[in-house]
């Protein structure tokens, strides 16, 4: 049996009665682009896991579910430090994660526009999410969706 990796997808070449099998098995975690900047910090799921205080599967559910984003970093998923506060995810991500999903946008847009400088905030959209700003982060995501 012969096993390659590409991306997401792992295959398996296999032989069986004389025929060639390909076989794929797809990765259960969803991942996004990496369009963080390199000096972005980031941690990996068993990480994650560990600092919220669960399992490792329920970070994956999490993740399924829309309430985090992962990015895929040196082939490993890696989760934004910024997204959580503490041991626990932030109180405002998944909310403005699931309004910027409901509203069009891919997990590279979201990632795009919550980490990007803006003005206004002043600061990027997801260091707000930790102050007296994110009611206003939320509404401009929900703006956004429209």
């Amino acid at each position: 049996m012969r096993h390659q990796v590409y991306g997401d997808y792992r295959t398996e070449e296999a032989s069986h009665r004389g025929e060639t099998l390909k076989l794929v098995d797809v990765r259960k975690i969803p991942t996004c682009s990496d369009v963080l900047e390199p000096d972005e910090p980031t941690m990996n799921i068993p990480d994650a896991a560990e600092r919220i205080g669960v399992a490792v599967t329920r970070v994956h559910a999490l993740l399924q579910e829309g309430k985090l984003i992962a990015v895929l970093r040196d082939d490993i998923p890696q989760v934004p430090e910024r997204f959580f506060e503490g041991d626990e995810v932030a109180r405002f991500v998944p909310g403005v994660l699931a309004l910027l999903a409901d509203g069009g946008y891919s997990k590279e847009e979201t990632l795009e526009w919550l980490f990007a400088e803006d003005e206004s905030l002043p600061g990027r959209p997801v260091d707000a999410l930790h102050g007296h700003l994110a009611r206003e982060v939320m509404r401009r995501a929900q703006a956004m969706a429209l």
